[in-house]
């Protein structure tokens, strides 16, 4: 069966988004069970919207909006807080400034410029969520507390996106991949042509 282009990436976003709403609804709940007194919490959502970046560029919104709302379903928040998380996350996009800046090939391929993308992307995410905050009412004080109790996350973000570059085809443009593997098969093909 082949697919079209536009089929792959649906069904890879698909995938993608399954994936993050089911580990970020666990992690949400798990931390409301379990560590309920905590400061600190733990979201898979950054770490997705990375990848998903990588992939696809601002595709990559899906998933900042289904990091938000299941996060936020998880733990019942009000509908004040889905907004502040479902909108805010989509600032993580602001990282795609640097494929302009630097091109995914460095941002793939050099740790330093993974780790700054990642970074990126969680400050533009804990921006976001605090001037959505400010913007319904919140407190404009309230930027330390984003950031802050959102720290494991970004650890964990840097650590998994760093891991992903080392699983061929999972943190890169997936036109690039397509292109790259299908030319190695055509080689490898007229390899053993030739034998």
């Amino acid at each position: 069966m082949n697919l079209t282009f536009k089929q792959y990436r649906a069904i890879d976003l698909t995938i993608m988004g399954i994936i993050l709403v089911i580990c970020e609804f666990l992690t949400a709940t798990a931390a409301a069970k379990w560590f309920p007194n905590e400061l600190y919490t733990l979201s898979p959502t950054i770490t997705v919207v990375c990848i998903v970046m990588m992939r696809w560029n601002g595709y990559a919104a899906i998933h900042a909006l289904l990091g938000g709302l299941a996060y936020c379903l998880a733990l019942g928040a009000q509908e004040k807080q889905i907004i502040i998380y479902c909108i805010g996350n989509c600032f993580a996009l602001a990282a795609l400034a640097l494929f302009r800046i630097l091109g995914k090939e460095k941002i793939r391929s050099r740790s330093y410029f993974t780790l700054l993308f990642t970074f990126t992307a969680f400050l533009g995410a804990q921006v976001g969520r605090w001037a959505v905050n400010v913007a319904l009412g919140g407190s404009v004080d309230s930027f330390a507390a984003f950031f802050i109790n959102d720290i494991i996350t970004l650890l964990f973000s840097a650590v998994v996106v760093l891991i992903s570059r080392k699983s061929d085809g999972l943190f890169e443009d997936q036109k690039s991949y397509l292109i790259r593997t299908e030319e190695e098969r055509r080689k490898t093909e007229a390899e053993k042509y030739y034998e």
